[in-house]
């Protein structure tokens, strides 16, 4: 079972910048972030391949949000900048290891292990 656990969500004005972090209890080929506000479905942000460093993401999310690894801790981060209060949602960190080793499909139905959630409220 892998456990993640996420840190760094908080209240940030428009325009300003978060970081949040999610630390895996073991090295897992996938991981990534998703968002998800009350109602809607749960959006994929980004994803990265942590061995090779290929990062994906999610059309929308390009520019503005980076997604970065550290092997030795087993964790990955989320730069958000320039947020916008449409950024605000719960952030989700997730994981898998696919057979294929394909890290770029950014469906929620594709990670089975989650993290509790971190909330991000970007105010205008």
């Amino acid at each position: 079972q892998v456990q993640l656990e996420e840190s760094g969500g908080g209240s940030v004005q428009a325009g300003g910048s978060l970081r949040l972090s999610c630390a895996a209890s073991i090295d897992i080929v996938c991981m990534g972030w998703f968002r998800q506000v009350s109602g809607k479905e749960r959006e994929g942000v980004a994803t990265i391949h942590t061995s090779a460093g290929r990062t994906y993401y999610a059309d929308s999310m390009k520019g503005r949000f980076s997604i970065s690894r550290d092997n030795a801790k087993n964790t990955i981060y989320l730069e958000m900048n320039s947020l916008k209060p449409e950024d605000t949602a719960m952030y989700y960190c997730a994981a898998h290891a696919p057979v294929s080793g394909a890290c770029y499909l950014m469906s929620s139905t594709y990670f089975p292990y989650w993290g509790q959630g971190t909330q991000v409220t970007v105010s205008s």
